[in-house]
């Protein structure tokens, strides 16, 4: 086979990857190949809000981690599902749309401000990828855009609930907050989504989508990679497999940016050689770079559930059973209206329930259905109800990511460590507090029968802490496992440009980067990465 060339090549076309690989193209007028192990992002149930339902508990469109036994946890594994298609994310999430609070890249500035490369992360730096990227249908001020590819939108549909909900929190004494974007994350209100009339707005619709057909940009699916090719202390190229076939080799005449996720880019890190020296010979793998922050630093959202039965027929039970959802589907795909285009996730909260005027510890999603997975499955009936998330969105817990073995096709070893610091459960718990209350606060205590888990005749911290090591997980959010960091930090993967230190011309664009998670949803953040990192690659910022 002649030898394969091109000016980038961008590894995972998740939502970081995929904005990088379209500015490169767009805007640096490069050959991009674009690898993503994946499949194909246009499918009908990708494309409706609420098809997230169906994708999530079994699709060929995810990737299902399952931890390692968490001790702290009474020896539990839990599952974490990742994007396996083209957009990644974008392409399977509920569509929130959340940048964090603007003192989260203020933090990562102030991380990285030991760096002699002058790239800024501050809030003002950050804002205008946000503002550039977003055209938002309702919302254009200083902190929002209109005219960006990225469609956002307020929600096509309200249930009941998610109203009644949004009344009850504010009887609690929390404002009602109209942007959760804007000046406070404080309060509850409605989430704005990532879609508009009802169709979904992923990072492959708004950036690939436009460039089809542009000989420039190669993208190719199922493309599962192997190792990154180093030579004399450069990325050259890439090894990758495309449905298991034969191992092909891509080169660069530039730059590779790897962008598979916090779990995998890690992972690929490391079967390149680049990692913790006594890890990688462990596995017989060459130490090319010791890095010892190589999946370390890992960084998740914990959530856990209360669940609450209707004491009629309220919410989306309903709407999926028998006639009702033919009308449903009918009314959709007719005039693009109707509780289809709901993601069902349409309200939500950031509260402080220690100190209510403090920054948020806590957000909350409010799904006006009984949610059921494997752990809560046997234990509440299949009914009309309420599901209430609560997440604590900057958690002290830290975990690891490491290999299985040296085969590509092994999944790594996984482990989140969720709600093991004292301070994450005691917010967990008060977080948990706080919404057993809502649920018995007009007008939500007037359509619940009983609320199922976690009891409410004994909401004492130690049973608390017993429902929350019963039923936490993630929420689909993980980070940090390859982060930039200061000059002489010896467990900095990246430096501030998010290049791979000890290894020319080779960057990491995706979550794994940031040294600390934003307060909130994570999707956005990791267009703006991929957004930024091409500016970098193209010498803009």
């Amino acid at each position: 086979m002649a030898r394969e060339e091109f000016d980038h090549i961008v590894v995972g076309g998740g939502s970081a990857g995929s904005v990088a690989a379209a500015r490169l193209v767009k805007d640096g007028g490069a050959r991009v190949l674009l690898l993503e192990a994946g499949h194909s992002h246009r499918h009908p149930l990708l494309d409706m809000p609420p098809g997230i339902f169906k994708m999530i508990n079994g699709s060929k469109y995810m990737r299902y981690h399952t931890t390692v036994p968490q001790e702290h946890l009474g020896g539990r594994a839990h599952d974490i599902p990742q994007a396996n298609v083209l957009g990644g994310g974008s392409s399977v999430n509920a569509q929130v749309y959340m940048r964090g609070r603007p003192s989260d890249y203020d933090e990562w500035d102030e991380i990285l401000r030991g760096n002699n490369d002058g790239a800024d992360w501050s809030w003002k730096a950050v804002l205008k990828h946000f503002r550039g990227m977003e055209g938002n249908n309702r919302l254009n001020d200083e902190r929002h855009g209109t005219d960006g590819p990225l469609h956002v939108s307020d929600p096509g549909y309200i249930d009941d609930f998610s109203r009644w909900f949004v009344q009850a929190v504010q009887a609690l004494g929390e404002p009602y907050n109209h942007d959760f974007n804007g000046p406070t994350q404080r309060g509850v209100g409605f989430y704005q989504f990532m879609n508009r009339r009802g169709r979904r707005s992923s990072a492959a619709y708004a950036y690939l989508a436009p460039l089809e057909g542009d000989p420039r940009l190669t993208v190719r699916l199922q493309s599962e990679v192997q190792r990154i090719v180093i030579e004399r202390g450069e990325a050259v190229g890439v090894a990758y497999r495309v449905n298991g076939g034969e191992e092909r080799i891509a080169y660069a005449k530039g730059e590779i940016v790897v962008a598979a996720g916090a779990l995998v880019s890690p992972k690929l890190l490391m079967l390149s050689g680049i990692g913790p020296a006594d890890h990688l010979r462990d596995h017989g793998l060459p130490v090319l770079v010791e890095s010892p922050g190589v999946g370390g630093n890992l960084i998740d959202h914990p959530e856990v559930p209360i669940i609450a039965l209707a004491n009629g027929p309220y919410g989306y039970y309903q709407q999926g059973v028998g006639w009702r959802m033919l009308r449903n589907g009918i009314h959709f795909k007719l005039f693009g209206t109707g509780p289809i285009t709901s993601a069902g996730v349409e309200a939500g909260a950031f509260v402080n329930p220690e100190d209510p005027d403090g920054v948020p510890s806590i957000q909350a999603f409010c799904v006006p259905i009984v949610y059921l997975d494997r752990d809560t499955r046997t234990l509440v009936d299949d009914a009309h109800g309420l599901t209430v998330t609560t997440v604590v969105v900057k958690p002290k817990s830290r975990g690891t990511v490491r290999l299985r073995s040296a085969d590509p096709a092994a999944m790594p070893l996984v482990s989140p460590n969720l709600l093991r610091e004292p301070e994450d459960m005691a917010a967990m718990i008060a977080g948990q507090r706080f919404f057993v209350k809502a649920f018995e606060t007009s007008p939500l205590k007037e359509r619940v029968k009983r609320v199922a888990i976690p009891s409410p005749m004994d909401l004492s911290d130690e049973a608390l802490a017993a429902h929350c090591k019963r039923f936490v997980k993630t929420n689909y959010h993980p980070a940090g496992t390859c982060r930039m960091g200061a000059d002489g930090d010896p467990l900095a993967v990246l430096d501030a440009r998010m290049r791979v230190r000890g290894v020319a011309r080779l960057r990491v664009c995706d979550m794994s980067a940031v040294p600390n998670i934003n307060a909130g949803n994570t999707n956005a953040p990791a267009m703006m990465l991929g957004d930024r990192c091409a500016d970098f690659v193209m010498n803009r910022s």
